[in-house]
């Protein structure tokens, strides 16, 4: 059975004997959180405690890589940068039960965070910067490390795929391999430092004490732009006021290469190709279908091959940069 199958073993009954096992016994029902890579459920316990249960997806990473990211968490906990690090129950912070590993977490309460809002901006910056200050101070043994070399390996997949429309084929291949070659000529050597790897806005609740950030599952190493790049939206302008006021931020606390201003498009091109060979790679999982069912469309592949050729285009442009024209 592949390991997209697993969770389909995942009962209620399951969830419940396995939270229990740890000594937490749940006194509401299971409510499940957005989550496709894994299976993650919020709950209180009879203690009146609020906890989010997540159950790893089997075979994705090893237990060392999993208490790696674990043990980030507990760094920066200690530094009080604002992210919800797991549980610790008898010295554990994580459980196995009947083949599955999960971690319980502390439910952190929040709204949205508005990319909008200079002066949420301006606290995500500072806590970035926080953040980066304590990623700076160790290293990753057992994670990833961001690099152009993914873009490649992304599109190897889809081309393996059995979704890109047989039709379509040899233009997804040209402009595939057009913003694989950009990315690479495009990308620089800079420092890299633990990062949180998937820092988008969904990542980011406000709390009554300024943002929270949750979800470490794609730690890895890299360069500090990975963690602030996603932070920007809007046209040249909005982006470069955007951007003054999260790297005025960041840098009370975290000095920022600006050289690594020229990786931002690039990023933008090697996510767009694994966000397509993440969803290739986990059509057998039965939720997958259900919840992207534009991806067996050609209408879809044909939108990528465009935007391919745009983020080609994109790429070749002068980077983003903190002066006005």
């Amino acid at each position: 059975m592949s390991p997209a199958f697993h969770f389909q073993t995942l009962t209620p009954d399951t969830i419940l004997d396995a939270i229990e096992s740890v000594g937490i016994y749940p006194e509401t029902g299971l409510t499940p959180l957005n989550s496709f890579e894994n299976r993650v459920y919020q709950f209180r316990c009879d203690r009146a405690n609020r906890y989010v249960a997540k159950f790893y997806r089997p075979e994705r990473w090893t237990d060392k890589q999993i208490l790696e990211e674990h043990a980030f968490a507990f760094e920066l906990g200690e530094a009080e940068v604002p992210l919800a690090a797991p549980v610790v129950i008898e010295g554990q912070s994580l459980f196995h039960f009947e083949g599955f590993r999960f971690a319980l977490f502390p439910s952190i309460g929040g709204r949205q965070f508005e990319m909008d809002n200079l002066d949420q901006l301006e606290a995500v910056g500072h806590f970035i910067g926080r953040l980066h200050q304590v990623g700076k101070a160790g290293h990753f043994s057992e994670r990833e490390t961001l690099s152009s070399a993914m873009a490649n390996d992304a599109l190897q997949v889809l081309m393996a795929s059995p979704h890109v429309p047989h039709s379509l084929m040899a233009d997804f291949a040209a402009a595939g391999q057009a913003l694989v070659s950009a990315i690479e000529s495009a990308w620089i050597k800079t420092d890299t430092l633990r990062l949180h790897g998937d820092l988008h806005p969904g990542n980011i609740l406000w709390t009554p004490d300024g943002p929270g950030f949750v979800d470490l599952d794609d730690a890895r190493s890299g360069p500090a732009v990975q963690d602030l790049w996603m932070m920007l939206a809007g046209d040249d302008n909005e982006r470069r006021l955007q951007l003054d006021t999260l790297l005025g931020a960041y840098e009370e606390f975290c000095d920022f290469d600006t050289r690594e201003l020229a990786l931002i498009e690039p990023l933008r091109g090697l996510r767009m190709l694994s966000h397509m060979a993440w969803i290739s790679r986990r059509w057998d999982d039965p939720a997958f279908p259900m919840y992207f069912p534009w991806f067996a469309e050609d209408a879809y592949w044909q939108r990528q091959i465009r935007d391919m050729q745009a983020q080609v285009a994109q790429i070749a442009e002068p980077p983003l940069s903190l002066q006005p024209f």
